[in-house]
């Protein structure tokens, strides 16, 4: 089983300036310079805002390549462009889910995996996720768990999501 490892919240440096924000080539230049360690890992991301005391996914992504090669390239500085115009506040913010290390060819086919399941996660979290593929939330829930709707929690609810490992 290969496991993956979460690294962030990393701020992602930006330009503040009167018509608004946006993440320049020098900020993408720098957000490198001090993330060198996760230049040459290969994963999935998860960039998103942080305001208040939580977090909001508005992209995920996977990096079958690099991070370097993935994370900040063209078609996805758009819509992370676009996700920054919905927050007139807040932090940028990018988190790693990091594939293990290893030798020769990544598994892309786990790589895949787990972005399809932070797909799933991020529209659960934001209806409004930026991806464009892999995107049709399920059309299932259960209550008190996962997409359930709002409510008290039973007891019953809340030891079976004990059980499952759900925090």
């Amino acid at each position: 089983m290969a496991n993956f490892l979460v690294a962030g919240p990393i701020a992602v440096p930006f330009l503040q300036d009167k018509g608004g924000r946006t993440i320049t080539d020098e900020n993408i230049d720098n957000f490198w310079e001090v993330n060198k360690k996760f230049r040459t890992r290969r994963g999935c991301y998860v960039f998103g805002i942080r305001a208040g005391k939580g977090y909001t996914p508005g992209y995920v992504g996977k990096a079958t390549k690099s991070l370097k090669q993935e994370v900040f390239a063209h078609h996805k500085l758009t819509r992370y462009h676009q996700f920054l115009a919905r927050y007139a506040k807040g932090t940028p913010v990018v988190f790693f889910v990091l594939a293990p290390s290893q030798r020769g060819k990544p598994n892309v086919s786990q790589i895949k995996h787990v972005e399809k399941y932070l797909i799933d996660l991020g529209i659960t979290a934001n209806a409004g996720l930026l991806n464009v593929k892999d995107t049709n939330p399920p059309d299932w829930g259960i209550q008190g768990v996962v997409r359930g709707g709002k409510g008290k929690t039973s007891t019953g609810t809340k030891d079976f999501r004990t059980m499952m490992g759900i925090t």
